[in-house]
């Protein structure tokens, strides 16, 4: 494969209500036009029933159109030609007030729903339940918070290894490698036999512990690809590219750390809240047992509600209150102007919680200096629908990142061989054939790792920072040196996009790790002390400004200002906007709300890996 070689997308976008599932691909066809038809039909006559606030907007959804089905034999003579079931259960994830027992489970069963998962520190259980019950289910217990589906959610997915662009090579020199900390991955599994996962000199993996969270195999291995590519980035020691002979060699930000691999993608890149909850659960019941101080999660899906709500980010929450940096990829949807937003707004849960590390992704160029490298187009942008939290909070090198191949089987690369590495490319005298250790994948997927990575280092540095001071010290020491603008043309699609460089592509700048194990300044280590702030904007003047509660550290000293954190991104405690690009109209539009606008309640998405990445 050339360096260079232009990005390439594999998306599988379903629109899920209920028991119906649409593709996307299917708008072109005549049996495309017969459904949305008759989709319209049930959407506006489910959108008359007013909404129950503990309910979230998509299955109160599904429950409305479920309702009128039943009420219209019209309705249920066509209902199976749109996709929906007349009579459908869902799988939903019921928050409590207070940790669940059995009185709770009692209760939901006598209202017709199905115990399937129980959590031990998240406050919430998953159930069966029909749709006609749900209304049942939350008027049955005061103590249920709120009830949501249990969504669908898929991985999120340059010049050697990036070292120079993120100042690596300096942060290796002080002899930091990750060990002693944990790491735990939650992804696709990790192919934990390979050699750049062993220790040094042994034959001992440093995959210490596996456990597979998906319904349907009890394999904790990677068959998808997408979790063993993120581990070499955390954590590969280069030993397959340390030959005599190699000219290069592919090793991870903490070639040293313990690994834990909690999968809950399936071979497909697919997975469920309820899968992502219980690992995340699991890793914070296993920190001390294997110091896991960072989790990373390359995945992400659609924002339905407030993250006050979101069960996905309640569970990183926890996991964040119980001293684990939890670092969440942004998304890979910064190419989406469905509704001439530019690309703005298409941030993916759970990354959309203020209290993550949220992650975008920058391209090397393909160069050893940092001082060129610009932003993905794929790479998503802020502020967040419904909360409109600023995001990303620094972006990291993702673009056509070299790292571990879990098998030639493994669906990524049996479904998109062209992201071989071929073995001379970093061994010399070796033939053109493709590498069986290594591949390129791009995406926000391999930038947040760099992220996790660099934690790691700076927790074996200083084992007593807290979540916050990570985060705030990785925010103020990015580097905020950025063009006003770049561009770039997909071949294919001959589109060019702008890309300008203001708080809601960059965040608080690039990652820069040297700078980040120098510096010395504590935040506070209260959890939400560093909590992302939130973009407000004002329709009388047209301007932007952050707004953070009293407790946040963000502009409370000359140290953590806003100005120093996200530097010339912004001025005056107000978002510096472009004229001839990206105007306030594009992100906030005339009605001053991106609540909604794109996602709206019932966008879902399947698996979105660039394989080459942009130019």
């Amino acid at each position: 494969m050339k360096p260079g070689a232009p990005e390439t997308h594999m998306k599988t976008t379903r629109v899920n209500l209920g028991a119906g599932t649409m593709k996307r691909n299917e708008r072109g066809s005549a049996a495309w036009g017969n459904k949305l038809l008759v989709l319209g039909t049930l959407i506006l006559t489910a959108s008359l029933a007013v909404a129950q606030s503990k309910i979230s907007p998509d299955l109160q959804m599904a429950v409305n159109i479920s309702t009128a089905i039943s009420q219209s034999p019209f309705m249920q003579s066509m209902a199976p030609e749109a996709g929906f079931s007349t009579s459908p259960s869902v799988n939903v994830i019921v928050q409590y007030a207070a940790a669940p027992s059995q009185p709770n489970y009692s209760t939901a069963t006598s209202a017709g729903a199905t115990l399937t998962g129980q959590f031990t520190s998240f406050q919430g259980a998953t159930y069966s339940v029909p749709l006609s019950a749900v209304g049942q289910l939350v008027s049955s217990d005061p103590t249920i918070s709120y009830i949501s589906l249990d969504r669908p959610l898929a991985g999120a997915t340059d010049y050697g290894d990036g070292t120079q662009a993120i100042s690596l090579d300096i942060a290796r020199n002080l002899g930091f490698d990750g060990s002693g900390v944990g790491v735990a991955v939650i992804d696709s599994g990790i192919a934990s036999n390979l050699n750049d996962l062993k220790s040094t000199n042994s034959s001992n993996s440093r995959v210490v512990y596996s456990q597979n969270f998906v319904p349907s195999t009890t394999s904790s291995s990677d068959a998808y690809g997408h979790g063993t590519h993120v581990a070499g980035i955390i954590g590969g020691n280069g030993n397959n590219s340390s030959c005599s002979n190699c000219v290069m060699t592919f090793r991870g930000v903490a070639p040293n750390v313990k690994l834990i691999n909690l999968r809950v993608l399936d071979q497909n890149g697919q997975g469920s809240d309820s899968s992502v909850i219980a690992a995340i659960d699991r890793a914070i019941a296993l920190k001390s047992t294997y110091n896991i101080r960072v989790i990373n999660l390359s995945l992400g899906r659609g924002i339905y509600e407030s993250f006050t709500q979101d069960p996905l980010c309640q569970a990183v929450e926890k996991a964040w209150k119980a001293g684990i940096v939890v670092v969440v990829a942004a998304g890979n949807y910064g190419r989406d102007n469905s509704f001439g937003n530019q690309g703005y707004g298409t941030i993916t849960s759970p990354g959309n919680d203020p209290y993550v590390i949220t992650v975008g992704a920058m391209k090397t160029m393909f160069t050893d200096t940092g001082a060129d490298d610009q932003i993905a187009s794929y790479s998503s942008k802020g502020p967040s629908t419904v909360d409109h939290i600023v995001k990303p909070d620094v972006v990291a090198p993702g673009n056509g990142r070299v790292s571990l191949l879990a098998s030639t089987s493994a669906t990524i690369f049996a479904n998109n061989p062209s992201t071989a590495v071929p073995k001379n490319y970093y061994q010399t005298g070796a033939s053109s054939s493709a590498s069986s250790y290594y591949y390129r994948l791009s995406g926000t997927s391999m930038a947040t790792p760099e992220v996790s990575g660099t934690v790691a280092l700076m927790l074996q540095q200083n084992p007593s920072l807290a979540p916050d001071q990570v985060k705030a010290r990785l925010m103020k020491t990015a580097s905020k040196n950025f063009p006003a603008y770049s561009s770039y043309t997909d071949p294919t699609t001959q589109i060019t996009y702008v890309e300008q460089y203001d708080i809601f592509a960059v965040g608080a700048g690039y990652l820069n790790a040297a700078a980040a194990l120098s510096n010395t300044d504590r935040a506070s280590a209260t959890a939400g002390s560093a909590l992302s702030p939130t973009a407000v904007y004002n329709s009388s003047n047209g301007t932007v400004t952050l707004v953070q509660g009293s407790s946040v550290l963000w502009g409370s000293s000359v140290l953590w200002g806003t100005s120093v954190v996200w530097g010339t991104s912004v001025s005056g405690n107000s978002v510096l906007w472009g004229s001839s690009v990206n105007g306030n109209s594009v992100v906030w539009g005339s009605s001053a709300s991106a609540q909604g606008v794109i996602w709206g309640s019932s966008v879902l998405w399947g698996t979105t890996i660039a394989t080459n990445g942009d130019k």
